[in-house]
Parts: structure tokens; sequence; C-alpha cells
């Protein structure tokens, strides 16, 4: 997506006359929503120096160029991309890292990372050069059309109010490798980027290289399941942007300070779905492997090892993966400080008890930091679907203080799920009434998310999808009985809708990879067998413990299976405490369908058992038809109407609209 696209004389122009902020803004509001004061200044600012490196007849006035572009399954944009052929007549792209900093300190302990003040808070963040650069990476590896058509990438970072002095922390030899893949410019070098851009870009295409970047495929060739094998082989897949490299080079930093010191180390980092948590914990367990330290990738639930697991064995043997790949319930008899480095996915599910009959140990978060020298936790407390889970930040912190562990906190925003779409995130927690957001009206309309009529059509759709590359799969919300003697038996179904005639199994139980097995598509996967997996689509069935009366949505516990043990002790806390009771219920049963839903990387459809859950959930997504967005008067008015997102897929509604 591109918020702002023109050929340079357009460009030039519309800062000319003052109107360039303008433009960007309204489609801002049209396309994304609601936008800081603070990146309104500097699209004025930062397009005024922009107009003066291209204000030269060596640039021709009809390339083309692109403001604003999202990089491909993130939440991240580019800033400025100029776009044309070379002297070879190939397809050329200039991508200009912008930034308003004026002062910079090296960080030399962290690779790739500076220390600079922004919104009045100094901080760590990725050294420019580096932004530009995996920017760049990430649209080579993920978009097909520039794989597909040759299109060649040079990125470069603009620092327009920074004044380079000698000896300069910005261009210190620790940033040697990364300026050397993007040049970095600062004040008093517009004619140096001129000659960079002018290098590059020769003639006009027509922009057809700006049309083929917009619209290319996503194609995660790189997804963490597929390259999990060549990771451990010493060989980093995932690029890492922003916060995840900031969290990448603490990590390794405080892993290393814990084995030279007598204090342990505990750093917890929380993001949301599709921030990358797993990406990064594996990319942990690769290096920190490689410098000759124990170190082990932690989950309560079984589902994201096993799959890791089955895709490793190709070359290695099976008991040094499962070395590597541990379940959280084993360290209650582990020793203290016994191993190096313990990496934590999913850190929210952690239980206190252990064992098949959570009768050994005291407390998972305590053992597991008992054990280890360095503790990383990956969490997110809205992702709690247990009545048994009890990892929080707070309960890591309170066992961290009990060991007297140094704690290190980071918080991950970047989107790589759900193609990049925080809205919808967003929208997702208001419309399941987890929380109040600005996206109360809609998200990003480039993920897809289908509302189905018909169950049946659902899972035809999931089949189409998966014919592609096996990654797409059907969930459910766990509301029908898992039937004992159909566990291995595919033809015994557990989940019944009657009113269409649907019927399908669980996952079965004779395999631990149901999430890559291509005959198991048919099959649907719960709660416990796809958490911490993620595909290319998900259909989920929401069952009648979500629904919508009198203007809000309900849970019902009650109507969870019987053979779900995520509320096991609900019911003796509803006799000593019903109001308690049904509040964690709620969150449970919320939590639950807000994971189920976002195990998509391209596209989620639902169908509603409750046809008023239904009836709300296009409602929610039919706001964004007509949507008015307040802009101060100062500013500009602008109406953003968006393209419609509700996709009718039943036959009947169909011949209807």
């Amino acid at each position: 997506m591109i918020i702002y696209e023109a050929t340079k004389e357009e460009f030039m122009n519309d800062v000319t006359d003052d109107s360039i902020s303008v433009k960007i803004h309204e489609s801002y509001l049209q396309k994304i929503g609601k936008v800081s004061l603070g990146e309104i200044n500097s699209w004025n600012n930062s397009m005024n120096y922009m107009y003066k490196v291209l204000n030269t007849p060596t640039i021709p006035d009809d390339v083309g160029v692109a403001i604003e572009y999202k990089v491909p399954t993130t939440s991240r944009r580019i800033d400025f991309m100029l776009t044309g052929l070379d002297e070879k007549d190939q397809y050329s792209v200039v991508i200009v890292e912008l930034k308003q900093w004026s002062t910079i300190n090296k960080v030399e302990s962290l690779d790739g990372l500076v220390e600079t003040v922004i919104n009045k808070r100094l901080g760590k963040h990725a050294h420019p050069s580096y932004q530009a650069y995996t920017y760049a990476r990430l649209i080579s590896d993920y978009n097909e059309s520039v794989q597909n058509e040759s299109i060649s990438l040079y990125p470069c970072a603009y620092l327009h109010n920074y004044i380079r002095e000698e000896d300069d922390p910005l261009t210190d030899v620790i940033y040697e490798n990364w300026i050397s893949e993007a040049p970095v410019f600062t004040k008093g070098d517009a004619l140096k980027l001129r000659s960079f851009i002018s290098t590059y870009i020769k003639k006009s295409d027509r922009k057809r290289s700006l049309y083929l970047i917009d619209h290319g495929k996503i194609k995660p060739s790189k997804s963490l399941q597929d390259s999990l094998l060549k990771m451990l082989e010493g060989n980093e897949e995932f690029l890492m942007i922003d916060e995840q490299k900031v969290a990448y080079e603490v990590a390794l930093l405080m892993a290393k300070k814990a084995q030279t010191t007598d204090r342990k180390q505990v750093l917890i980092i929380e993001g949301g779905p599709g921030t990358g948590k797993s990406v990064l914990a594996i990319n942990l367990l690769v290096r920190l492997t490689a410098q000759d330290m124990v170190c082990q990738y932690v989950t309560k639930n079984s589902a994201p090892r096993e799959v890791y697991t089955k895709r490793l064995q190709q070359g290695y043997k099976k008991t040094v993966i499962n070395n590597l790949f541990k379940s959280s319930g084993i360290y209650y008899g582990a020793l203290p400080n016994e191993i190096d480095v313990l990496i934590v996915d999913e850190a929210h599910r952690l239980n206190e008890k252990s064992g098949l009959f959570k009768n050994k140990g005291e407390n998972q978060v305590m053992e597991i930091i008992r054990a280890a020298k360095c503790s990383i936790f990956f969490i997110d407390e809205y992702q709690k679907i247990s009545m048994q889970d009890v990892g929080s930040k707070e309960e890591i912190k309170r066992f961290s203080q009990l060991y007297n562990a140094e704690i290190v906190e980071i918080e991950l925003e970047s989107q790589f799920r759900c193609n990049g779409s925080d809205g919808y995130l967003a929208w997702l927690d208001d419309v399941l009434e987890l929380r109040e957001t600005a996206n109360a009206d809609g998200f990003d309309l480039q993920y897809d998310f289908k509302i189905f009529d018909d169950p049946n059509e659902l899972r035809d759709e999931i089949l189409e999808k998966n014919q592609v590359n096996n990654k797409a799969r059907m969930l459910a919300g766990y509301c029908w009985d898992w039937k004992k003697d159909g566990k291995s038996n595919p033809e015994i179904h557990d989940i019944y809708i009657e009113e269409y005639q649907f019927s399908a199994s669980w996952n079965l139980n004779n395999t631990q990879t149901w999430a890559i097995d291509p005959e198991s598509v048919e099959q649907v996967g719960c709660i416990h067998t796809s958490q911490g997996l993620e595909f290319d689509y998900v259909g989920v069935i929401i069952g009648e413990d979500l629904r919508y009366i009198d203007g809000k949505i309900v849970t019902d516990p009650f109507k969870r299976a019987k053979t779900d043990k995520s509320l096991s002790g609900f019911k003796s806390l509803y006799k000593k405490d019903k109001d308690e009771a049904l509040r964690i219920a709620d969150q449970i049963i919320k939590n639950t369908y807000r994971t189920l839903l976002t195990r998509g990387m391209q596209g989620c459809y639902i169908y509603c058992v409750d046809p008023y859950l239904k009836e709300y959930f296009t409602k929610r997504l039919s706001r964004q038809k007509s949507i008015i967005y307040p802009v101060p008067k100062e500013k500009l008015y602008a109406v953003a109407e968006g393209r419609v997102s509700y996709h009718v897929n039943s036959k009947r509604d169909a011949n209807n609209n």
C-alpha cells in the first residue's frame, strides 16, 4: 500500500504550493486512519528537503515518487521512494529513510543500534542505514514482483537536520557494515544524495515499477516453520526490524552478562499477535547456541515444538532437536543456574503446577528463573486462554525479585501477521469488547476478512486456499466434545452444525503436527493445537460460547465442551464467587477467539453459530463503507470512503446484493 504516489513533477508542484502534507494526510486518513500532528509536521519538513534534492533536470520529471509505502508483512512504512529505469533500462528503485534527528550517540555493545531523542525521550533505535537496508531486504524477500521482474533496490538514509562532524558517531566504524549497504546523508548533503539517486535512475518507467511493487503478491517465502532448519544450521533467515532488532541485541547482551556475573538476568518481551515474538525467539536460539551456551526454547503448548522438531529431523538426530525444544513443566527438578539461557515463548501460558496430574513443582515461572542464568519471556497477556494460566509480567517480576535478578522490559509493536495490519488487531479487540480502540470503525483493507453464512462454504474456501502451499487450516472454539473413540479416526466426526448438514472431526490424536500435515486440512484445530503457530489463511467457526445479546458481546462458559480443560475449576469457583468466576471465564473465552482470529497472516474467514453475532460482525465491518474522520479545522476537512470489505459468501445473499 502506498499513501501518496505521483511523478517527480507532480510532487515538486505539490511542495511548491504547500499542498503536499495535505494530500498525504487525506490519503492517510482514507487508507489507514488517524495520524499524529508530529507525523504531519515531519511531512512538511522532510518533503521540502527532498524538493531541494530533486530540483534538477538530471532526474527526469516523469520518474515515479512514492511516499509512505508499507513494507510487506509488517506495519512499518518507507518514507520516500523514487522509481525509474537505470542506464541498462532495468527497473530501479531508490529507497530513502528520512529522519528528523539532530543528535546521536553510538551504542557499541549492541549491533546496528544508536541512541537518540524521540518525543523527548532518550532511547535506543535502529541505525538509519540498518533500517533502510532491512526494509529493502524485506521488500526483496517478500514481494514477488520484485523477485520476478528483477527490480533493483538501492536503500539510503537522509538525516537532513543532522550536522555531521569529524569522528561522528553516526558514521562510526561499528556501523560501516550497514552504511556500506545503505549510505547515510546528512545536512548539507543534498547534492551528494542527488548524485546517488541519479546514478541509479536515468529515465522514466512511467511508474511501472511502482505499480509492480504496490500490486506485487506478498509471498512470505521465509516463514518461520519453513526456515527453521536453515536457521539452526547457522543461517539467520529472518531480518529483524526496529523493536525486534533492539530486543535481539539486548537479549544477546543480557545472556552474555549472565555468564560472566553472579546475578541472574530476566528479559520480558511483550508483544501482540504477529509482532515477531517466535521469529525473535528462534533467532536467539540459533545465535546463543552458536555461542556455546546451553540454550532451550520453552513452551507449555506442544504444537509449535512438535512442528519445529519435525521440520528439523531431516538434518539432525531427533535427540539433538529434542534438547533444543522443551516443555515448561520439566524444570521443577532442575538445579539453580543449571541452564545458560531459557527462551520462553507464549509465557502467558505458564502454569503453577507441572506433571500430568498437576501435582509436581510449585510455579513454572519461578522454576524457570531459578534454573536459568538468563531467562527470556515472550508474553501477550491477551492470549491467556485457560484458568490455569498464571504467566504475567507481575508474576515474572515477583519471582525475578525473589532471586535478585536484573529485569529489563521491551515491547514489540511492529506487525508481521495479519498482513502487517495493526488496525485489524485493534479493530478485533474493539469488536470483542476486550478494550476500546481507535479502530472501532475498521482496519487496513489489505487484510482478507470474510464472513460466511454457511460453514460448508467456509471449508470449501479454506480447501482451495490450502492447495497453494498447504498453509490454510480450519479452527473452532472448543464447543464440541472431542470423542474418545474418534481421536485417531477421521471417519468419526465431532463437530456438527445440523442446519447446514456440516460435520468435521477435530485434529487427530495420532499426529502432533496437524498444522503442517498435508492431509490434515479436512480436520479442525482448536486453541490448544494452533496457539503459537501461524498460517496464511484460517477459517474460524465461532461456537455458542460467544454470542451477541441485547447490544453486547456475551460469553457463555456453560457452552464449552466437557472435554475442554481450559475452564477446569470454573464450576467450583462459580459456587463460591459467581461474579468472579464469570469474569475470568469471560476473559478466557474472548482471549481464545482473539487468538484464533489472529492466526492468519493474509486472511481470516469466519462462520458464527449465533446469527446475531454474525449480524454484529457484519455491521461492524460495514461501518468502513462511509466514515467521516474528524480533522482539525486549521488543517483540512476530509471524508474517507473506503472500499466495501464485507464479502458476501452465501449464494443466497450474493444473488440479493
